[in-house]
């Protein structure tokens, strides 16, 4: 009988799990990327689970608010693949979430991996969101010159009752859970954070006709590239939210970054707008979706 234990990662597990993470996909794994950063957080914890002193399986758990959990980088060795230990991997993580004081825990999955999400929703993980991300560059022949009240602008907190009045009526922040995305990681959208994007002039609006008529909500990215990531887009129509996204590679090119990040809700509205303004990658065929699952940890 094989003996299987579950802990946090040590450094001399590093070469055993990326050996077997080298063929994740095609190119290869980020696992290596992020190994030393994930091992050293303090915010979170890096499990493995051993079997027979062999590291087989490993998760990383990262308390992103006081009261929020993600996990990520949920990996197996195939060898010991059907053998519960990725279940085993996320109910130790799920418990050092709760140590910590985590209400929700969350993940982000593919929707071509039929497993992991069959292993969260087996977890009690409920599927909330859905999101298509995809890089595209912002290059002046993508942008229109808009003027009067067709043009964004920066939010004040002036802003912030009809901000949360909109998001409330929205059709498409239930499509993404209610969620800011940076990194591959969901935040909450709350009061308190519309109010902190705010005052970092993070949040553009479009007002017409006397009423809000969409919002984005950025912050430029350092690592691993300088991006300017747009990590939720909203909009009444998609003239709303073309106008916007025009917006948004306008103001890259303005503060000089090429590279720009979107999250897109996985919405034809939202693809349709983006490739309108010459972002072919919103439709590219082999766009990949990605689940955001969540489970309650109250």
């Amino acid at each position: 009988m094989s003996h299987i234990e579950v802990r946090p990662a040590q450094a001399e597990d590093r070469e055993a799990i990326l050996a077997f993470c080298a063929h994740t996909w095609e190119h290869g794994d980020y696992i290596e990327h992020v190994w030393d950063e994930w091992l050293q957080n303090p915010a979170g914890q890096l499990i493995v689970a051993t079997v027979d002193k062999q590291p087989a399986a490993l998760v990383h758990m990262e308390m992103l608010t006081p009261e929020d959990a993600w996990l990520e980088g949920l990996r197996v060795a195939p060898e010991f693949r059907r053998q519960g230990l990725a279940r085993k991997v996320n109910e130790a993580a799920l418990a050092e979430a709760m140590r910590r004081g985590a209400q929700y825990a969350r993940m982000a999955i593919s929707h071509i991996n039929e497993r992991s999400q069959q292993v969260s929703e087996g977890g009690y993980f409920r599927r909330v969101g859905a999101i298509l991300p995809f890089n595209t560059k912002a290059t002046p022949e993508k942008i229109t010159r808009v003027h009067g009240s067709d043009k964004p602008r920066l939010a004040t907190l002036d802003d912030l009752d009809a901000i949360i009045d909109f998001l409330n009526a929205s059709n498409i922040f239930p499509i993404v859970g209610g969620l800011y995305y940076l990194r591959f990681r969901a935040y909450p959208i709350t009061a308190e954070f519309l109010e902190k994007k705010i005052k970092a002039q993070q949040i553009y609006v479009l007002h017409r006709w006397e009423r809000l008529d969409g919002l984005a909500i950025i912050e430029v990215r350092e690592n691993p590239t300088v991006s300017l990531s747009v990590g939720y887009i909203d909009g009444t129509a998609i003239e709303a939210i073309s106008l916007i996204g025009n917006e948004l590679l306008q103001h890259a090119i303005e503060i000089e970054i090429e590279n720009v990040r979107i999250y897109a809700p996985d919405m034809v509205i939202i693809r349709d707008a983006f490739a309108g303004l010459g972002c072919e990658e919103a439709i590219a065929e082999d766009s990949e979706v990605y689940y955001t699952y969540e489970r309650g940890l109250f």
